[in-house]
């Protein structure tokens, strides 16, 4: 089995894109920044668990 470079990259790339989505949105609506970011942060980690999931189901197949 070869080793995918992509995967890491593209999981590495969802998490950010999500954190900085997530607390720019948050501060759109007013949040105070220290709570958009800790919000930003949750969105982040719960994307990458996501992502790495669906990288791993889809291997196992």
């Amino acid at each position: 089995m070869r080793y995918n470079i992509w995967r890491p990259i593209m999981l590495v790339l969802v998490a950010l894109i999500t954190k900085s989505f997530v607390t720019n949105l948050c501060m759109l609506f007013g949040m105070a920044p220290g709570a958009a970011e800790n919000l930003g942060y949750a969105g982040m980690v719960v994307a990458a668990l996501i992502m790495y999931n669906r990288i791993t189901k889809s291997r196992r197949k």
